[in-house]
């Protein structure tokens, strides 16, 4: 049997993802407390094995070096994000000189390492002076956001290739406004629904001032897409999907791309009482800046069916009113991280993008999988993650096929480089391409990374 031999286009961005919480450790540049700072001062039992934000693969010191790890095995982009708390300790007002002298050695770094910088704004943490001045649902943390990406276009766009706004935006408002895994811990939809208005005006409000300086690079925002699958065909079961896919993927992708609401989750907002406030020429904003470029995260469908039960309607609002979530039987699954892997997904969302997004120019921002004690797996001082190299050629055969069929995907970027602190569940599982040793920071490529090289150096696999 012939082996199939999937081809990428030239210039492909194989890449891999990372953000400066997870990663940078706290260091010696004056850094101001961040949201995660604080609440991990506050209820450190929230987060695995009481593991912070300060206790991560310390990037800030080892990026040289890790850097070089990136060309061994072949990279050509990495996408991270800039610490809001490190460049501007108070939020507003002063930029912390050595912040500035670490991003901008980071940024030569990479250039003379031929990898292409990706740097996002925003990915979940902010100054926490902001947050106490109500944070998302406040105006003034758009104001003070739009401020800080000026400070950051002006001092280091001459060296970043992509810029993003946000990095999955709805993530905050889930967890900081609906499910209480991030702070400030509330459960209110309309402060959920004030929260996300607020972080798509942030955006467009930046793309405004990015526009204005005439750039070759570009901006756009990084979504978490999670393409949404009735249980049956039944019309109860493909209406709550319907109404899932409004809230959790279309209230941000539609603005962010098509520059508007739909108007079908602004009907049901009206009807429950739920809008946010917001005023024309803040739309018309948001019309008029759009995404210039997409970036995607997938790591997971999203499968419902129709409500068994009625609705306690005195009980806080939710998405959930409108559909309960389902479990395929038989679905493929991570036990580790409790999410079904289902890797045609990614051409789904890929070819929603071109028909009904105008074939913006996207990439996948992130895709991985995370594995808990992946020490089981070592052999001769190397993990064996062979599961991961499953994952990966899987997901790529469907990338490759929406490409084939004419989406502008332009590149894949794997979560994530090195072992990182992940929020709320620090080192529980595993993605890296490199293990880290956590006592001695010692890095140690895995099966996967040597794999991903190999797919780099030939710009495509062989299907065997």
């Amino acid at each position: 049997m012939e082996n199939n031999f999937y081809q990428f286009p030239d210039d492909f961005w194989w890449g891999s993802a990372s953000s400066a919480v997870q990663s940078e450790g706290f260091g010696d540049t004056g850094k101001g407390k961040s949201n995660w700072d604080y609440w991990y001062e506050k209820e450190p039992n929230r987060f695995f094995n009481e593991v912070g934000p300060q206790k991560t693969c310390d990037f800030l010191t080892n990026y040289k070096e890790d850097i070089k790890r990136m060309k061994q095995i072949g990279l050509k982009s990495f996408r991270t994000s800039i610490s809001w708390s490190r460049l501007i300790p108070d939020g507003v007002g002063a930029v912390s000189q050595q912040a500035v002298e670490f991003y901008q050695s980071l940024l030569d770094e990479l250039i003379a390492n031929d990898i292409k910088p990706f740097i996002c704004l925003f990915h979940f943490d902010m100054p926490f002076c902001i947050q106490e001045k109500g944070g998302l649902e406040s105006k003034e943390f758009v104001e003070a956001y739009v401020n800080y990406a000026k400070v950051c276009f002006n001092l280091f766009s001459d060296k970043v290739y992509n810029w993003f706004t946000f990095n999955e935006p709805i993530v905050p408002v889930e967890g900081g406004y609906l499910y209480d895994f991030h702070y400030p811990n509330v459960v209110d939809f309309k402060r959920a629904a004030t929260a996300a208005y607020h972080t798509q005006l942030a955006s467009a409000k930046a793309i405004s001032e990015f526009k204005k300086l005439n750039l070759k690079s570009r901006i756009g925002i990084i979504l978490n897409l999670t393409p949404t699958y009735p249980r049956s065909q039944n019309p109860y079961d493909v209406e709550a999907a319907k109404i899932a896919d409004l809230f959790f993927n279309r209230s941000f992708v539609d603005p962010s791309v098509k520059g508007t609401y739909p108007k079908e989750l602004i009907d049901l907002l009206k009807a429950h009482h739920q809008l946010p406030l917001y005023n024309e020429e803040e739309l018309n904003i948001i019309k008029e800046n759009t995404a210039q470029i997409l970036g995607v995260n997938y790591y997971m469908p999203r499968r419902v069916k129709s409500r068994i039960n009625a609705v306690n309607e005195n009980s806080p609002f939710m998405p959930e009113w409108f559909f309960d979530n389902y479990e395929m039987p038989g679905r493929k699954f991570n036990p580790y991280r409790g999410w079904e892997i289902y890797e045609k997904g990614i051409y789904d969302l890929l070819i929603n993008l071109k028909e009904n997004y105008h074939n913006i120019d996207c990439y996948i921002a992130e895709n991985g999988m995370g594995v808990e004690n992946e020490e089981r797996f070592i052999q001769d001082g190397k993990v064996i993650d062979d599961y991961r190299i499953t994952f990966l050629k899987d997901h790529l055969r469907y990338l490759n096929k929406a490409i084939c069929e004419g989406v502008n995907v332009r590149g894949y970027h794997m979560w994530t480089f090195i072992d990182n602190w992940s929020f709320c569940n620090a080192y529980k599982n595993r993605y890296g391409f490199f293990r880290l040793d956590l006592e001695t920071q010692q890095r140690t490529i895995k099966k996967s990374g040597e794999f991903f090289k190999d797919i780099i150096e030939n710009n495509g696999f062989y299907d065997k």
